[in-house]
């Protein structure tokens, strides 16, 4: 199993007797890893699943499920999971944070559409076979496997595999309703390590 400790270069400069003036500060963050380390984490899943390096995980007799969504841990540790999920028609995740952790995705094969809130309203946009995304802090967004029309003219239709990665590996999850006024309500907030919702 792949380790996902991220190796830092601890490269001296030479320092200046001066002080900058203006420094920039990174913000806290409840994770070392970065949206790029979650990103390289998903392709990797997604090109080792690919390889077959994960067929013990998956479903007996290759058979995927029809009606909700599945998924499997590939990878665990203090930092971070790594998820494959599949994804099934008509079965969206509702309107989601993901509390206090960072995510990306990578999608294996199919499509997925993702609403997310711009703030004002939501935007869709559609993730096919080989696309990435990440999601900071604060992402509130849906995801469902994309209607077949859009499917079709991206890929396959069966089954539609996405690897997902979250870090600090999830605990909680809000879920949001858009009001009549154009703003978001939070309507409720669950303890969770699945992802992208209950499974």
């Amino acid at each position: 199993m792949r380790s996902s400790v991220i190796s830092l270069d601890s490269a001296r400069t030479t320092l200046s007797a001066t002080p900058p003036l203006h420094r920039a500060v990174a913000p806290t963050l409840p994770t070392r890893l970065r949206p790029a380390d979650l990103l390289r984490l998903t392709d990797e899943g997604a090109e080792d699943v690919l390889a077959g390096r994960y067929d013990h995980l998956l479903p007996t007799g290759g058979s995927w499920p029809v009606d909700e969504r599945w998924a499997t841990r590939l990878l665990t540790d203090d930092e971070v999971d790594v998820w494959l999920i599949s994804w099934t028609p008509g079965k969206s995740t509702e309107l989601h944070d993901h509390a206090g952790s960072l995510g990306a995705l990578t999608v294996l094969s199919g499509a997925l559409s993702e609403y997310r809130w711009n703030g004002r309203e939501l935007r869709n946009r559609t993730l096919s076979a080989g696309d990435q995304a990440s999601f900071p802090i604060g992402w509130v967004h849906d995801v469902e496997r994309a209607p077949a029309a859009v499917v079709e003219s991206t890929g396959p239709l069966e089954p539609t595999l996405s690897v997902h990665a979250y870090s600090p590996p999830l605990t909680a999850m809000s879920y949001y309703e858009v009001t009549g006024h154009g703003t978001l309500r939070r309507t409720r907030t669950v303890l969770t390590d699945q992802p992208e919702g209950d499974i």
